[in-house]
C-alpha cells in the first residue's frame, strides 16, 4: 500500500520527533551504578556525533528523502541551536518539513532549491536537537562536523545504523541525563533550603514543601479516591510545562496514580483549597522525566482541588436462591 502525501508527511514528522527518543529507551540513567559520569572527550564526542548523524540520515532515507534534498551542515546547525537553547520546534518548522516531504513525494518530484533545502534542513535539526536537549545533551557533547558526516553517509547509502552506533547513543544519553540530573539536584536542594524558611511554607517528613493559599473545607481525599483539579506546573526557571487552565477544563485522576509529591499533597487538601507545591525531584520524575521536563528537576505547581469522587461501591455478592425442603 502506498501512503498518500499527507500520510507520508505525518509519518516523517513522527519519525523525526520520536525516532531518537525510541533509540534512547535503553539509556537508563546510571548515576547510582556508575557514579558521576566523566565529561565527554573529543574522541567520544566525535564518535557519538557520527552515530547520531547516521541514525537521523537512516530515518530520513527510509522516509524517501535523498541526499540532494538535505543540507547536512544546516541540519547540524539546527541541532546546535536547539542544544544551545537558541531555537525550539515551532509551527514554521513543521511547515518547512511538510514542504520538504511534499516536494519529495510529488510525481514527478519537485527539486528542492538551496533556500528551501536550507530552511527545511535547519528545521529537521531543531527537532532532533530538542529531543537531545530534553535528555540533557549539551552543545559540547555534539560535533557539528561529525554529525553532518554521518548524516551524509547514511543518506548516500554508505553507512547504516549498527549496534555499536546504538550503544554510543545509549551511553551518550545515560551520561548526559546523569550529569544534568546532578546539576538540577543541586539547584533543587538550594531552592528548597531557602524556600522552607519562608513564612507560610510547610515542609513534610518526605521533603515536600507546600503553602496553603486557600484552606477549603470538608474531608480530604483518600488515596483510593478520584479528584477533579485545576493546576499549573512549571520549572524553577519559570517555564510552564503543563496547565489544565490552558486546556480549558480540569483534570480528573486517582490520587494514588500520580507522582508521589502530588499523592501526598492531595491528601492534605480539602475541596475548594488552593495550594502551592514545591516538589523535590525524588517525589516527582527525578531522572526518568518525560519530554519537556529536564532530568532531576524540582517541580512547582499551583493546585486547586475542585471536588472528590469516591470509588464506585462494589456490587453486592449475588444471593444464592433458597432451596426448598
Amino acid at each position: 500500500m502506498t501512503l498518500s502525501a499527507p500520510r507520508r508527511v505525518q509519518a516523517f514528522l513522527t519519525v523525526t520527533a520520536a525516532a531518537f527518543a525510541a533509540l534512547l529507551v535503553g539509556a537508563t540513567p546510571a548515576r547510582a551504578q556508575q557514579g558521576a559520569a566523566a565529561p565527554a572527550t573529543a574522541h567520544s564526542a566525535s564518535a557519538d556525533s557520527y552515530s547520531l548523524g547516521v541514525s537521523l540520515g537512516g530515518q530520513l532515507h527510509e522516509s524517501g528523502i535523498a541526499a540532494q534534498d538535505v543540507n547536512a551542515e544546516r541540519v547540524a546547525t539546527g541541532v546546535h541551536d536547539a542544544l544551545a537553547g537558541k531555537a525550539k520546534p515551532a509551527p514554521e518548522d513543521r511547515q518547512n518539513i511538510d514542504a520538504l516531504v511534499g516536494r519529495t513525494h510529488q510525481q514527478p518530484a519537485v527539486p528542492n532549491t538551496p533556500s528551501t533545502s536550507s530552511a527545511a534542513s535547519h528545521s529537521v535539526g531543531v527537532v532532533m536537537g530538542a529531543q537531545l536537549h530534553a535528555a540533557g545533551v549539551t552543545p559540547q557533547d555534539v560535533s557539528n562536523e561529525r554529525l553532518a558526516a554521518g548524516l551524509n553517509d547514511a543518506l548516500a547509502g554508505k553507512a547504516k545504523l549498527t549496534p555499536e552506533d546504538q550503544q554510543r547513543i545509549t551511553n551518550l544519553m545515560s551520561r548526559s541525563r546523569a550529569e544534568a540530573g546532578e546539576a538540577h539536584h543541586r539547584a533543587a536542594a538550594a531552592f528548597l533550603a531557602d524556600n522552607g524558611k519562608k513564612p507560610g511554607v510547610v515542609t513534610t517528613a518526605s521533603g515536600l514543601e507546600y503553602k496553603v493559599l486557600t484552606a477549603g473545607s470538608g474531608a480530604s481525599p483518600k488515596a483510593t479516591d478520584e479528584v477533579v483539579v485545576n493546576y499549573r506546573g512549571s520549572l524553577l526557571d519559570g517555564t510552564e510545562f503543563d496547565s489544565s487552565y490552558k486546556r480549558g477544563e480540569p483534570a480528573t485522576f486517582p490520587v494514588n496514580r500520580v507522582i508521589p509529591g502530588w499523592t501526598e499533597a492531595l491528601q492534605l487538601m480539602k475541596p475548594g483549597s488552593k495550594y502551592q507545591l514545591f516538589i523535590p525531584p525524588q517525589l516527582a520524575y527525578d531522572l526518568h522525566s518525560p519530554p519537556g521536563i529536564p532530568p532531576g528537576s524540582l517541580l512547582l505547581f499551583d493546585v486547586e482541588l475542585l471536588s472528590i469522587k469516591a470509588p464506585a461501591a462494589a456490587a453486592p455478592a449475588p444471593v444464592p436462591p433458597a432451596t426448598s425442603k
